[in-house]
């Protein structure tokens, strides 16, 4: 029987509370200088996404912690993208808007 590889995206909303937060940063003098969405990018890098939404992040089919491939930045939001390996993200079950909403407006 073949095994699907989990992925999952998630979409952290910038300009919000939650995101205004301050995340434990390892260099204190470092956190001045970088933007609320920054430090929230940082944040999860450094593995803190688990304790942020730990009834969110998925986990692999070993029960193992998915890898963080790819954040990106964008208008209102961090896509973040976990993976078993490399995710090959499909535009149509994406819940990215940009890759939904042009389709929604074209029909």
């Amino acid at each position: 029987m073949k095994t699907i590889a989990i992925q999952q995206e998630i979409l952290l909303m910038t300009g919000t509370k939650f995101s205004a937060r301050e995340w434990a940063e390892k260099n204190v003098e470092d956190k001045n200088k970088l933007s609320g969405s920054d430090q929230l990018e940082n944040a999860c890098w450094n593995g803190l996404l688990d304790e942020m939404l730990p009834e969110i992040v998925e986990k692999a089919t070993d029960g193992k912690k998915l890898f963080l491939w790819h954040i990106r930045h964008c208008q209102s939001f961090l896509e973040i993208e976990l993976s078993e390996s490399s995710p090959i993200i499909e535009r149509e079950f994406s819940i990215d808007p940009y890759f939904f909403v042009p389709g929604l407006i074209l029909s």
